[in-house]
Parts: structure tokens; sequence; C-alpha cells
């Protein structure tokens, strides 16, 4: 009896031991604690790494934890990407196809260029509208102006709907506004409704416009934790761990569907995501400014955070591409263990 109640004791013990310390992998874990001492690597806050579903590493720096709150900067249009999925399945918008000038008549400007009438649904998510660029040196007086979706409809074209990638934050803000009207609620209600089954995943503040419309793909927190979250929603195909689809299956393949390539970076760009190959596979990413990253890798079952001081760029100083080097070490260390 006594052996009966030793064994069961036991294996009522490693039933609850947490499953990322029984699954870590110890060279991926080596590699975190090894860039902690690296100078290139100097505003890297977090890194969390999960396989198959399960966190199988993860290190803060220099006081930081997964589980603080950061802004994740541009990786949340990934974010805006999934609710205009969610919404085109629940009858909300028609589809990618869709013209957003009938959606946003109340804010087109007076004698619109006639092109306005040609931008789709499609050609925000992939950075194709033709509109001016609402990002780098334009944004700051963009946010300064008193209605945010009206100023962005007022810009000259700098290219045809549909044409080369012209990377603007108004482009996902229009998105969120779209989504507000069609929806009567505010697009974090929207988020915290739609994505709520998604274990971990949480907002936390979130910028405004003067109108109250939340701020598409830009100034939104989360901790590394819950955007890993998100990204394992995407790996698991809009599937939640218990199965619940949340996003729609082929919304995952045309959001990761290469529409257009950056003039910086060269990377294919889709409805929200980047991709380029890395360590020999293809990955599929979120950027946001300063470094807020969120890799995802479908031949490995494979997704990375890694979230950074918001304080500077990360291309034109190359720490963009120091994560992306991270990133190819971390699918080498997982593809051979």
């Amino acid at each position: 009896m006594r052996m009966v109640k030793l064994i069961a004791a036991l294996l009522s013990f490693f039933a609850f031991l947490p499953i990322a310390m029984a699954q870590e992998i110890p060279s991926v874990r080596s590699l975190l604690d090894d860039l902690a001492a690296r100078q290139d690597l100097t505003s890297l806050k977090t890194v969390v790494i999960a396989r198959n579903g399960e966190v199988v590493a993860e290190r803060g720096y220099r006081g930081h934890t997964p589980e603080d709150s950061t802004n994740i900067k541009s990786a949340s249009k990934s974010i805006v990407s999934a609710l205009v999925g969610i919404a085109i399945d629940k009858g909300l918008l028609e589809g990618a196809d869709q013209k957003i000038a009938p959606i946003l008549k109340g804010d087109l400007p007076t004698s619109p260029d006639p092109r306005i009438n040609d931008i789709t649904i499609g050609h925000l998510l992939s950075m194709q509208a033709g509109l001016g660029r609402m990002s780098g040196p334009n944004y700051g007086r963009w946010v300064s102006s008193s209605n945010w979706v009206r100023f962005a409809l007022s810009q000259p074209f700098d290219d045809e709907p549909g044409g080369r990638m012209l990377y603007s934050t108004a482009s996902t803000h229009l998105l969120s506004a779209i989504l507000t009207k069609v929806s009567g609620k505010s697009t974090l209600a929207l988020a915290r409704d739609w994505l709520g089954p998604v274990e971990g995943f949480r907002i936390g503040a979130w910028e405004r416009d003067p109108q109250g419309i939340y701020l598409g793909g830009n100034q939104m927190a989360m901790s590394a934790r819950s955007l890993l979250a998100f990204g394992e929603l995407y790996r698991n195909r809009g599937r939640t761990a218990e199965g619940e689809q949340i996003i729609p299956e082929d919304w995952i393949e045309l959001s990761w569907q290469a529409r257009t390539n950056s003039r910086f970076s060269g990377d294919a760009y889709g409805y929200g995501w980047f991709t380029r190959p890395i360590g020999g596979e293809d990955v599929h990413f979120a950027w946001g400014y300063g470094g807020q990253m969120l890799y995802i890798v479908p031949s490995l079952q494979l997704t990375v955070v890694m979230t950074s001081e918001e304080s500077g760029p990360s291309a034109r100083n190359g720490y963009r591409d120091a994560l992306h080097g991270v990133m190819a070490e971390i699918v080498n260390a997982v593809r051979t263990s």
C-alpha cells in the first residue's frame, strides 16, 4: 500500500511540472544566456521561444521579464490584419476587394482624387493604397492633425492603388476606423471580444485618435507572452490550443501570401506580415519600431518573440538585422535539437 501511494504521489508530482521546463532545449537556453553579453544587443529586453505550442526557453535582460508590458509598435499591424479577417468571416466586411470610399465617405476630401474610389481593404492591408506615406518623417504631422482619418485620406497619391509598397501607419489606422464603423464597436472591444478565447492574449494601453478611434498599427501595449499567444494562433492555422477556430484558416494563407516587397529590405509583404528566409527556413514575421519582433516558422512549428527598448530605430542602425541573426541561430539550434 505504501508503494502504491508513493507511485501515485510521484505521478502526481510529475504531472504538474511546468511543461516548458520539461521540454526545455538546453542548446536554446544556452544561446539565450549568451545574448546577455553581446554589445550589439544592449536594447534587447526579452526573448520567448515556443515549439509545438510549448515554451522551450525564455529570458529577460537587464531587469525585464516576458510578463512586462511593452509597446509593440508596428507589430500591432498584424493584429489589425487578424481583426479584418475575422470581420470578413462574420460578414461585417465583404472581403479584401471591397472599396473603402463608401465606408469612409464622411471623411473624404471635398474634391477627392478619383483614384480614392479604387482603394480596397486589401490595398490598405498590403500597404499599396497609393496615398502619401504617414510613417517615418511624416508621422508627426499626421498625429498632430485634428482628424487622422481625414488627414490620411486627403494626402496626394504617390502611386496608383495596387502599385508599389508605401509603408504607412495611416493605412492600418484607416482599417481601424473601418472596423469601428462597420461594427459599431471600438477596435479594442473587438480585439478583446474576438481574440478573447486565446489563452494568454491581452492588450493593455492603446492610443486613440482625437475622434476616439484606436490607432491601427502603433502604440499598443502587450507583454512578450501575450504577443506569443497571438503568434501561436497564427502558427496553429487560426485555432486555439483547444481547437476553436478564431481566425479563418484561409485568412492565414492570404495574410502570408506575398503581394509586394519592401523597398528598404526587399522582404515580401502580405496582409500585415513580412516574409523572408532566415536560417534556411521561410519565416513570417511582424516587426515594430525599436525591434519588437514576432517570428513564425511553420516548418519547425516554431514561434519566437523578441522585445526591445522603443527609444531608437532598428533598421537603419543594423539592430533589426542583428535580431534576424539571433533568429537564425535559434532556428539552427531548434532544428538540430
